[in-house]
């Protein structure tokens, strides 16, 4: 059952990051899909500020493709597969060997162009519509009812 949650403001889409990251426990892979701007990387910050690392150090890998942040809890691999082509996706970020560790957490933006890939470990899918100074709407898929923090609009 999807879940559906309206974001007014970039701090509502941050904040909604920090109920999604308080609730991580480790294996989780996170596919994140929306726009240029949509608003992916702010939430990959909230979550990340939610599992004690330092938000001032995460940023877009839009070309680094890769970024690992070492949290108090795992380590958090966040990919960016804006540049890369369609199919070509897992392995040109060695997704096979960052999905090896078993308590790693994976958050994948334009997660779209991994194409077919199929996961074994929990993946939640997060689509995010809106793009300017419209409020963001995420759909939710694969979270235990009400992870999120409930309700319909922050």
């Amino acid at each position: 059952m999807s879940e559906i949650i309206e974001c007014r403001t970039p701090e509502a889409t941050f904040a909604l990051g920090g109920r999604l990251g308080a609730r991580l426990r480790g294996g989780e892979v996170l596919l994140l899909t929306g726009g240029l701007g949509a608003g992916k990387t702010l939430l990959t910050k909230g979550i990340l500020e939610a599992l004690g690392f330092d938000i001032d150090e995460v940023t877009s890998p839009s070309f680094t493709l890769v970024n690992l942040y070492k949290t108090e809890h795992f380590d958090v691999y966040h990919i960016d597969l804006w540049r890369i082509e369609s199919g070509d996706a897992a392995f040109a970020v060695g997704l096979d060997e960052i999905l090896y560790g078993e308590t790693n957490v994976v958050i994948i933006e334009w997660a779209e162009r991994l194409g077919d890939y199929s996961f074994t470990q929990k993946t939640i899918k997060i689509s995010i519509e809106g793009d300017g100074d419209d409020p963001r709407i995420f759909t939710i898929d694969g979270l235990e009812p009400g992870a999120s923090g409930g309700g319909k609009q922050i």
